[in-house]
C-alpha cells in the first residue's frame, strides 16, 4: 500500500507530539523550536525515515529548490554559528570559522553532483542512477562543528537522504542550533521539517544505537581513529574520515618567501584544527634558515631550545600505552594563550610557534592540532620524502611541497600517495579556499572515498528495458 505526503505529513505531525509534546519540554523547548531535534534517538531516527520517503516524492526540481534554501540559510548565519562554535568548544578563531561555514555552503556540490548513465543497444535500455541510501547516520566532531554539519546536509539531502546526526557533546549547542536553522529552510521551501535529525544530548549510546539500528543504512564518521574504528565493526557501509599528521616538504628551488607565507597561512588557519592542516615542515637545510626568518616576518614565534622543552612539557602528554597524544586544554588555542601558558611571553599578534626540531621528535610524529609547527632539516629530496612518508603514519589523507621541480613535485606527490597533495599553496588551496575544486569536511581516507560529495553518499540502481528502443 502506497503512502501518500499528506498521510507521511499527520505521521510526522502525529511524533512530533507525542515526543515534544505540547510544553517546553520536547524539543530542547518548544519556544525556540528546534526542529528534528528529539529527547529520545528512536524519535529522531523514525522522523528523519519518514521525512526522507516524502523528499524522495518530491520532483529534483523541487531538492533542488530545498538545497538552495540551505545555502542561503547557511550563508545568512555563517557568523553567529562561527562565534557560537569558537565559545563553545574554545577552539580556533572565529574569523576563520566564518571561512569554513561560508565554503560548506557555497561550494559544496548539490544535485548536479548526481549523474545518469545511458546504454542503449539493439537489445534495449538500460539506466544507471544514483539512488539514495535512506537514513544515514551520521558521526560529527567537535574540531569544524557548524561547517561539517552543513556540508553533510547538503550532499545527503542532494543525494536524497534523511539524517540522523550524532554531534561531538562539546559541539552539540552550535550543532543542534544549525540543524534547526538547515531544518527551517528545507520546511520554508516546501520540504519535510524533519529531514535533519538529532538527539537533544548526543552521547556515546546515542551513538551506539545509530551505529546499530536496522533503519541507518549508511555510517558517515568525521572524527578521530577510535570513533572510526567502533564505526567500522557495525557491521554497516562506513565512510569514515579519520586522522591525519600533514607534512610539506620545502626543496631548495622552491619561492622560499611565498612558501613562509603560504605555510603560515595554512598551519595557522583556524589554529591548526583542520585535517589537512601543514602539521609539520622538512626543510632542506640550504634554505632553512631564509625560511624561517622569512617566517618569523610572517608573525611567527622562533621558540629557542629551551622553550621548545618547555613547550613539550606542556602540550603533549603520554596515553596509557605510552603514546605521545596532544593536551587538550592547548588543542586549538592561540599561539600565544600556549606560549603564554609555557612561560614564555608573547604579544597576540603571533599567529604559529615555530620549533625546530629532529624527524623523531613527538611534535613531528604527533597530530598536535594546535599552532605550534615542527621543523626539521633534511639533506635532500629522498630524507625529505622519507621522513615525511613516515611522519604521515600511512593515514593518506594530506601533504604539501613548496618547489619549482616539477619532477620532485611528482615524485613527492606519487610517494606520499595522498588522497589531497597541494603544491605551492597554503594546505586550505586543497578544500577550495584559494584554490579550485569542490569542498568537503569529510575527507574519507580510511575507507577510501576521498573528499565526498552527494555521489558519495548514494548507491547505484540499475534499470532495464528489454527490446528494441532505437530509432537507428
Amino acid at each position: 500500500m502506497s503512502i501518500t505526503d499528506s498521510r507521511i505529513e499527520e505521521i510526522i505531525g502525529e511524533m512530533t507530539n507525542k515526543f515534544y509534546g505540547n510544553s517546553a519540554a520536547g524539543a530542547i523547548t518548544s519556544k525556540t523550536g528546534y526542529l528534528g531535534c528529539f529527547n529520545d534517538i528512536e524519535a529522531a531516527i523514525e522522523a528523519a525515515r519518514l521525512s526522507q520517503r516524502q523528499l524522495v516524492q518530491l520532483s529534483m526540481e523541487h531538492r533542488a529548490k530545498i538545497i538552495s534554501a540551505m545555502r542561503k540559510a547557511a550563508i545568512d548565519n555563517a557568523v553567529c554559528l562561527a562565534h557560537m562554535a569558537n565559545e563553545e568548544t574554545g577552539f580556533g578563531r572565529a574569523e576563520d570559522k566564518i571561512h569554513k561555514n561560508l565554503l560548506a555552503a557555497e561550494k559544496t556540490p548539490g544535485i548536479e553532483d548526481l549523474r545518469t548513465v545511458v546504454f542503449t543497444g539493439d537489445d534495449g535500455l538500460t539506466l544507471t542512477e544514483c539512488a539514495p541510501y535512506g537514513v544515514i547516520g551520521a558521526i560529527t566532531p567537535s574540531t569544524n562543528p557548524a561547517a561539517t554539519v552543513i556540508n553533510n546536509s547538503i550532499s545527503m539531502v542532494s543525494a536524497g537522504n534523511g539524517v540522523v546526526f550524532n554531534p561531538h557533546p562539546s559541539a552539540k549547542k552550535v550543532s543542534l542550533e544549525t540543524i534547526k536553522i538547515l531544518n527551517e529552510a528545507i520546511k520554508g521551501a516546501g520540504g519535510p521539517e524533519a529531514l535533519l535529525c538529532s538527539a537533544i544530548e548526543p552521547t556515546l549510546e546515542t551513538s551506539k544505537t545509530i551505529m546499530t539500528h536496522k533503519d541507518i543504512r549508511l555510517l558517515v564518521v568525521t572524527g578521530g581513529e577510535a570513533v572510526v574504528n567502533v564505526a567500522m565493526r557495525s557491521g554497516k557501509r562506513v565512510i569514515a574520515a579519520g586522522p591525519g599528521n600533514p607534512p610539506v616538504i620545502v626543496d631548495d628551488t622552491a619561492d622560499i618567501k611565498k612558501a613562509a607565507a603560504d605555510i603560515t597561512k595554512g598551519a595557522s588557519f583556524d589554529n591548526n584544527i583542520l585535517c589537512i592542516a601543514e602539521k609539520e615542515v622538512f626543510v632542506f637545510k640550504t634554505v632553512a634558515d631564509e625560511l624561517v626568518r622569512e617566517m618569523v616576518k610572517n608573525n611567527c614565534y622562533r621558540a629557542d631550545k629551551a622553550e621548545i622543552d618547555k613547550l613539550q612539557s606542556v602540550i603533549v602528554e603520554k596515553d596509557k600505552d605510552g603514546k605521545y597524544v596532544p593536551n587538550k586544554k592547548f588543542v586549538g588555542k592561540n599561539a600565544s594563550f600556549i606560549l603564554n601558558a609555557c612561560g614564555i611571553k608573547a604579544n597576540a599578534d603571533f599567529k604559529l610557534v615555530l620549533a625546530e626540531v629532529d624527524s623523531d621528535h613527538p611534535f613531528v610524529t604527533t597530530e598536535l592540532l594546535m599552532p605550534v609547527l615542527a621543523i626539521s632539516r633534511v639533506d635532500n629530496l629522498s630524507e625529505a620524502i622519507h621522513k615525511a612518508v613516515v611522519a604521515e603514519n600511512s593515514c593518506k589523507h594530506t601533504a604539501m611541497m613548496h618547489s619549482q621541480n616539477v619532477t620532485n613535485l611528482t615524485e613527492a606527490a606519487r610517494t606520499l600517495d595522498t588522497t589531497i597533495f597541494v603544491k605551492n599553496a597554503p594546505s586550505y588551496a586543497g578544500l577550495g579556499i584559494e584554490g579550485e575544486g569542490y569542498t568537503t569536511l569529510t575527507i574519507a581516507t580510511p575507507t577510501g572515498e576521498g573528499l565526498t560529495s552527494a555521489k558519495s553518499f548514494t548507491r547505484l540502481r540499475r534499470c532495464t528495458l528489454s527490446g528494441s528502443f532505437r530509432i537507428i
